[in-house]
């Protein structure tokens, strides 16, 4: 694939999105707030309006005919998401509110089931908030014990301490994918076969990897994965987890109440086959058509092609940071992990990182400042936050000139408060 048509696809679909051509603070809005939330696109956004115009009725408790359009779109979207991971079934594929509750599902369901005291649950340093808090819960409930992987001088997944941390006691393995704050791609499929060596099972946190590169559960032969809609050009309100058909089985629901259930007696019940077991209620309907939809577009343009686009944006973002002397990026360079992400979490000398964030508002350039629910990680990094300019492939190297030519201007004007 040519530079040329690389650089090509933001300009060929920044068309779709409504939301990017807008002024900000009298600014061209500049979005590079993208590993928060994406934006979404035009055919999304219809597909939510067509649904609650067109066809809007609760799924599989109704003959008529909207209730059998609204299940046949609600299921052709679970079967869209079953093709995009590469499950082996759609059957293996869980409708959940966001990656959290897919998380926390896997967490009640097996861990508090099938965990006792001693096992051990293996998770790193670098672990989002809600792949954290879930198995503390976890382990004061069972008594199981929480092992932690530390990161690397470069800022990566140690694999030498995963494998000294591996034991017969090993039940549990839940990691990210790729970092929201290092950046970092971990090597999930190394994981998995050395967890799986020990008889462990293995969750995989891909909320930052799924929007940016093409997923293979089969490959990667994790136990579960979990997905968030809102990352990946989708609405808020949906996601998914994706587990394993007989280890699904194993797991006994989640929730309770309707739709879950074959059969209801006063005192006892029978539940329905997955995935509909774990989907107690009324579902995101309108959502989850809006996530097949997501699915339609970012597959038309190519996962490959993005992934690809967006590792041109990495370079160039790397690149024009270094012109700053102030600032210090976490986690490995493009040249020390060609795969990592398309953000840079960073700090200025002593200006604070929401100092940053605002001036940059006024400028209409949209990044994150805080500490990105990866608390104990910026504790390992010795320091309470960091600003962070996250990238999407709708993003253009000149929205990076422009964010680095801000950049330059908050830091040398705190810098002459500061002197």
């Amino acid at each position: 694939m040519t530079a040329i048509a690389l650089t090509n696809l933001a300009t060929e679909v920044r068309a779709d999105f409504p939301i990017l051509h807008q002024q900000v603070n009298g600014n061209p809005l500049v979005y590079l707030d993208n590993a928060a939330t994406s934006q979404k696109p035009r055919a999304v956004i219809q597909s939510l309006v067509d649904y609650y115009e067109g066809y809007n009725s609760n799924v599989h408790r109704g003959v008529h005919t909207l209730s059998g359009k609204a299940t046949d779109a609600y299921e052709a979207a679970r079967q869209k998401v079953a093709r995009f991971v590469n499950a082996r079934s759609e059957q293996e594929i869980v409708y959940t509110r966001n990656a959290s509750e897919a998380i926390n599902l896997v967490a009640y369901s097996f861990g508090m089931n099938f965990l006792q005291a001693g096992d051990e649950i293996i998770l790193s340093a670098m672990e989002h908030h809600s792949n954290l808090i879930p198995w503390q819960f976890v382990a004061a409930k069972t008594g199981a014990v929480l092992k932690f992987v530390g990161v690397t001088e470069t800022g990566q997944f140690d694999l030498d301490q995963f494998r000294s941390l591996l034991s017969d006691r090993t039940k549990l393995v839940s990691v990210v994918h790729v970092s929201n704050t290092l950046g970092c791609c971990n090597p999930v499929t190394e994981i998995c076969q050395l967890a799986h060596a020990k008889g462990a099972r293995v969750l995989i946190d891909a909320c930052q990897s799924l929007p940016h590169q093409a997923i293979d559960v089969q490959a990667i032969d994790c136990d579960w994965l979990v997905g968030s809609g809102h990352k990946m050009c989708a609405p808020t309100g949906i996601g998914f987890l994706y587990g394993k058909l007989d280890l699904l089985r194993q797991m006994p629901p989640f929730l309770g109440g309707g739709e879950m259930i074959a059969d209801v007696f006063l005192d006892h019940a029978t539940y329905a086959d997955l995935p509909h077991k774990f989907e107690a209620g009324t579902p995101a309907i309108g959502e989850a058509i809006a996530l097949g939809a997501a699915i339609d577009y970012l597959t038309a343009i190519g996962m490959d092609r993005i992934h690809a686009y967006e590792q041109q944006l990495t370079q160039h973002l790397f690149q024009r940071l270094t012109e700053i002397p102030e600032i210090q990026v976490y986690g490995p360079t493009p040249e020390q992990d060609p795969h990592r992400a398309a953000l840079a979490a960073f700090t200025a000398g002593d200006v604070h990182p929401h100092d940053l964030s605002t001036i940059l508002d006024q400028s209409g350039i949209a990044i994150r400042a805080g500490h990105h629910c990866t608390q104990p990680l910026h504790r390992e990094l010795k320091i309470q936050s960091t600003a962070r300019a996250s990238c999407y492939f709708y993003n253009t190297t000149e929205e990076i000139d422009r964010f680095i030519d801000s950049l330059k201007e908050a830091v040398e004007f705190f810098g002459a408060i500061f002197a």
